[in-house]
């Protein structure tokens, strides 16, 4: 019995490991004007996707981290994204910064909140272009 606790144990630690350790390479990311702090961060308001499932959560939960929507390539979809975190780095100066995905989007990327955006743009280049390439990685909460 200890030795099948143990294998689970085991098989289990992988695969949170593994879903933490997803994540993607040159991605386009836009930005959305979800203003939060317009909004009391109410992802009510914002009509948000994870709005159904995240919405109750402590006021200092949804302010922790910018906000995005998620339509990467490869992570989880739909409920199972929301709340979820990702590390995001722009390619072309290494800026970064940690978001939380409140709501789905469909541009195959991210996109973010227009203020991590302008924080992730330190060249003025994705305002030009109209969008960023990133990378991100799904990170603790």
């Amino acid at each position: 019995m200890g030795r099948l606790v143990g294998i689970f144990m085991v098989v289990s630690v992988s695969a949170m490991a593994a879903a933490l350790a997803q994540s993607a390479s040159n991605v386009k990311a836009t930005y959305h004007y979800y203003h939060p702090e317009q909004s009391g961060w109410d992802l009510n308001a914002q009509h948000a996707h994870c709005s159904t499932w995240d919405a109750n959560k402590p006021l200092a939960w949804r302010k922790k981290y910018g906000w995005t929507s998620f339509c990467g390539p490869v992570g989880p979809r739909g409920q199972a994204s929301c709340g979820r975190c990702l590390r995001v780095t722009n390619t072309r100066t290494g800026a970064q910064a940690t978001v939380r995905i409140i709501d789905q989007c469909s541009n195959g990327g991210l996109d973010l909140d227009a203020g991590v955006f302008r924080r992730l743009d330190t060249d003025g280049n994705g305002n030009a272009q109209g969008h960023l390439v990133v990378n991100y990685r799904f990170v603790a909460r």
